[in-house]
């Protein structure tokens, strides 16, 4: 039998461990509007979302509580008569989970495209550090005093 799990990484950021990010999918199914995530290195990922007709004082995101907000919403246009409005000018939110030490770096965006930066940063208190074996068998070794 196979398994196909690309539904459980479309919202999540930073998982590399499936029974992590089993406990976090989203229940939301929104489709708009689209986007990618790629991984753009061993610790760092791009989220990518087409956001045609919104500009960087129409975005707006937010992390909190290990989720990224990118919420969008458009000042009223001048009213004219559209004959076809295929282009979607909607105000939206959508809902990414990131994973512990997930920090966004900064967001850009150009022609109607969107980019996050996003990376994982350890802290050295989350790191895995050695710790000395002694034997505690041998006798200690007395340093000499100084005088």
């Amino acid at each position: 039998m196979t398994y196909d799990f690309t539904p459980l990484f479309r919202t999540a950021i930073g998982f590399d461990r499936l029974a992590r990010l089993a406990d976090t999918i989203p229940q939301e199914a929104a489709s708009y509007p689209p986007y990618n995530i790629e991984k753009t290195g061993e610790e760092s990922y791009r989220l990518t979302l087409a956001v045609a007709g919104f500009s960087a004082e129409d975005i707006e995101l937010t992390v909190n509580d290990n989720a990224l907000i990118v919420a969008g919403r458009v000042a009223e246009a001048a009213k004219g008569e559209f004959l076809h409005r295929g282009i979607a000018a909607r105000a939206f939110t959508r809902r990414f989970v990131l994973a512990d030490h997930m920090v966004v770096e900064g967001a850009d965006i150009a022609n109607g495209i969107l980019h996050v930066a996003i990376k994982r940063v350890v802290p050295e208190s989350a790191k895995p550090r050695r710790v000395a074996v002694v034997d505690a068998n041998k006798a200690p070794v007395e340093l000499p005093q100084a005088a």
